[in-house]
């Protein structure tokens, strides 16, 4: 099984953002669900508790990592159903991320960004979130989820070269 990698690196005044986006046959509203609903978050990155809202801490729990690690993640922004805002830290660094969707003609775009701060490790982050929107799709649709090796290293190359364009 192959995997196109989608992503792409956008300079801003303090680093870089990573992003990358995903088509879904679905109302904003549906998928809105998707990247909140703590049932449905836990199938396709991990089940979360806690009470949810802007300035908030909740717990994540990662599902497809290895043994399903726990961590807080601060909500930062939370608009439904078009925008949301998180940000963690854990062992290899911070991650701040934004999802924002929009609806038109029965479809729903999913554009997730990960401000970075430095471009380095982008050829393991990129696949990483690569598979996760791709784990999104598959939980939405209903089709088999894919693995891991699918995505790295096989495009662990492409990303590194995202950083000398």
């Amino acid at each position: 099984m192959t995997t196109t990698p989608s992503g792409r690196l956008v300079g801003t005044g303090e680093g870089a953002d990573l992003v990358l986006t995903r088509r879904f046959r679905a109302s904003v509203a549906d998928v809105w669900a998707s990247i909140t609903d703590p049932d449905r978050t836990a199938r396709w990155f991990g089940r979360w508790e806690g009470d949810a809202g802007p300035g908030r801490t909740i717990k994540v729990q990662m599902a497809y990592e290895d043994d399903a690690p726990w961590f807080d993640l601060l909500i930062e922004a939370c608009e439904p159903p078009r925008r949301l805002v998180a940000s963690m830290v854990d062992e290899h660094g911070s991650w701040h991320v934004e999802m924002r969707l929009a609806e038109a003609a029965g479809s729903t775009e999913l554009t997730f960004t990960q401000h970075l701060e430095s471009t380095d490790g982008v050829g393991e982050t990129g696949p990483g979130w690569e598979y996760y929107l791709d784990l999104l799709v598959a939980a939405h649709t209903g089709e088999p989820q894919r693995e891991f090796d699918d995505y790295y290293p096989a495009m662990k190359d492409y990303y590194e070269g995202l950083r000398q364009e």
